[in-house]
């Protein structure tokens, strides 16, 4: 094998920084960008007064926080009390507990924020969780989810930024979320989850019809539900208003095969209206001059603007390749758009679209000791399953391996969720295996999302092993490729493609030379057990209830047939997982162990669900990849 381009080890891969664009100053003068230069995500700003010359290197926006834990923020609209300077609205946790609490900052520290205790605590309650939501365009009102009430329904909360008082709005004893306000702050859309996979529901609350003290649920005269659907699971996405407030743009699949976008109006008249044939999302400008529509074309990033009124097609908005962009945000005045983008070619960094030019503005440059020129991109194949759907797949495949050197050992990484999708963004740790010789296949097996509804429903309940069956395809799909070698093939996955890694080795031991196995289930009895109160009624919509599903959730759970599991497994989690407990790791690690099958466990103490600090990542990832070659022969 040739590996020249390789370096020593994978650090320098993970070392590599990304930069995403996060929110617009109300003046469209800064922007605030998450980066990872100090080794988790944390806010910087990036001034663009008119003789900045872009691209900024990472290094040289202005860090205003160095947390320990990754927090994000974004500017309020206007300042709470009607004073002079910007005011940022953060949000971060403790050790990954996922336990969110709010604060405010003035956007001019001397120096660096160090941690919470440098903030103005806004909602404080380190026992329950708290999610921002939207604040009103006046800068008066903030709208936010929490758990506080009972610990595990989320009911939403508004409050007023300038008096501090706040008062319950919404509550159904389900799992809700605020979504925004209407731009005169009368309206605010709230998102409820049902007990029905890939479902919820969203309600528009008439805030001026509330009196002091009265909490709306779905049936108040005060609430109007948008895209009703009693009869079907769908999505409904939340509103992006006209400036004037008559109408709105959202996402939907109601009625139809994908998500596309609807327009509807504040009294509950809606119709399709966008349609790509992909699932797709859609946004207002503040003053209603742009129409952006985005959808996810076979996982790649595709983007026009229209015009709000007439929905005629203005322009395709570029991006610098077929790759992800994500969390595009208008600047106020509607002159620009931001976002992220990355790919297998280019790791994330800000970039920057202007409306009424058409240029697009690369706007920083992260630091990347690896040479890109090494870097390999994804082909996107599809391959028979057993019932013969296809099932997509991103391959990449090793350059500059030698012809004598054989077909090259295969990762298979499977994305987690299930309701989620493997896209073709950056990953360090694939360029890193690619570099040294390593194939690595990623597939959307049933259940993915991005490919429609049916596609994702394929794996509900009782039909979980389907998409365990995918990956059977998968190998035998190995097989026909004279340059991939199917007896060297590992499974790797986090989450619930941690789940999936265990399943594959105990349902198909024959066919996986290895796992790696990052904060997943291998029970998904004991999983919905212990799980956090607040998370379990949302999980078992789409793996099945304990109480009438208990036996099916017990016979698809890789611990269940530990006996015919043999293949090496590596397994990474962290101490604070509030999602998957780390007992679901500890269980299988002493099962296996006790069998003599070899395991290893790693356990982090300050992480919760995956590793979010680079000095962890550090620390684990190199451990995989030593796993990885000595298992695999490489």
């Amino acid at each position: 094998m040739s590996d020249h381009h390789a370096p020593a080890d994978v650090r320098a891969y993970l070392e590599i920084r990304t930069a995403s664009p996060s929110s617009w100053s109300p003046d469209g003068s800064k922007l605030l960008v998450s980066s990872d230069l100090s080794g988790t995500a944390q806010v910087h700003r990036l001034d663009l007064a008119p003789d900045v010359e872009l691209p900024v290197a990472a290094h040289e926006l202005t860090p205003l926080t160095r947390f320990e834990e990754p927090i994000g923020a974004g500017y309020l609209p206007a300042h709470p009390g009607g004073g002079d300077g910007d005011v940022l609205l953060l949000a971060t946790d403790e050790g990954g507990n996922e336990r969110y609490q709010l604060f405010t900052t003035p956007d001019d520290p001397a120096s660096p924020l160090a941690g919470p205790e440098d903030l103005d605590p806004l909602v404080h309650d380190p026992d329950h969780i708290h999610r921002p939501g939207g604040v009103s365009r006046d800068g008066r009102l903030l709208a936010y989810a929490t758990n506080r009430g009972d610990g595990v329904a989320f009911d939403t909360w508004v409050r007023d930024l300038t008096t501090g008082d706040e008062r319950c709005v919404f509550a159904s004893g389900g799992w809700t979320g605020p979504g925004g306000f209407s731009p005169d702050g009368r309206y605010l859309a709230v998102s409820e989850l049902t007990t029905r996979a890939g479902d919820n529901r969203v309600h528009l609350v008439d805030l001026h019809a509330l009196h002091d003290g009265e909490v709306a649920d779905p049936l108040h005269p005060a609430v109007t539900e948008l895209c009703p659907h009693p009869e079907e699971a769908g999505t409904v996405g939340t509103p992006s208003w006209l400036p004037d407030g008559s109408a709105f743009f959202l996402s939907t699949d109601v009625g139809r095969p994908f998500v596309g976008i609807a327009r509807g109006t504040p009294e509950g008249e809606w119709d399709h209206v966008i349609q790509p044939g992909w699932d797709a999302g859609a946004a207002v400008d503040w003053t209603g001059s742009h129409l952006l529509v985005v959808w996810n074309e076979d996982g790649i990033t595709r983007a026009e603007l229209r015009d709000p009124h007439s929905l005629e097609v203005r322009t395709g908005v570029p991006l610098p390749g077929d790759g992800v962009a994500s969390g595009f945000r208008f600047s106020r005045d509607g002159r620009w758009l931001s976002f992220g983008y990355s790919s297998p070619l280019v790791p994330g960094d800000a970039w920057r679209y202007e409306t009424s030019t058409g240029e697009l503005q690369r706007l920083t440059v992260s630091p990347c000791e690896v040479d890109p020129a090494t870097f390999v991109d994804a082909e996107l194949v599809r391959f028979p399953s057993f019932d013969g759907r296809e099932i997509p797949a991103f391959v990449f495949r090793p350059s500059g391996r030698e012809a004598t050197a054989g077909p090259a050992p295969v990762v298979v990484i499977i994305h987690g969720g299930p309701e989620s999708q493997y896209r073709p963004s950056f990953a360090p740790l694939t360029q890193y295996l690619l570099a040294r010789g390593f194939a690595v296949v990623a597939p959307n097996v049933r259940g993915s999302t991005g490919y429609g509804r049916e596609y994702q429903h394929l794996d509900d309940v009782d039909k979980r092993l389907d998409s365990v069956h995918d990956l059977g395809a998968l190998h035998d799909w190995l097989g026909t490729q004279p340059d991939l070698d199917e007896d060297r093939a590992a499974l790797y996955g986090g989450s619930y493609g941690g789940y999936m890694v265990l399943a594959g080795l105990a349902f198909q031991p024959d066919r996986w030379a290895a796992g790696v196995d990052i904060v997943g289930m291998s029970d998904l009895v004991t999983f919905l057990e212990n799980t956090s109160e607040w998370r379990r009624a949302f999980r078992e919509r789409e793996y099945g209830s304990l109480e009438h599903d208990r036996e099916l959730l017990r016979e698809l759970s890789p611990i269940t047939h530990v006996e015919r599991m043999r293949a090496p497994l590596f397994i990474i989690h962290g101490a604070n997982d509030p999602r998957v407990p780390l007992g679901e790791a500890e269980q299988i690690h002493r099962v296996l162990t006790d069998r003599g099958i070899r395991s290893e466990l790693l356990v982090y103490h300050d992480e919760g669900h995956g590793l979010s600090k680079l000095a962890n990542r550090v620390d684990a990832y190199p451990k995989v990849a030593d796993f990885l070659h000595e298992v695999l022969g490489h």
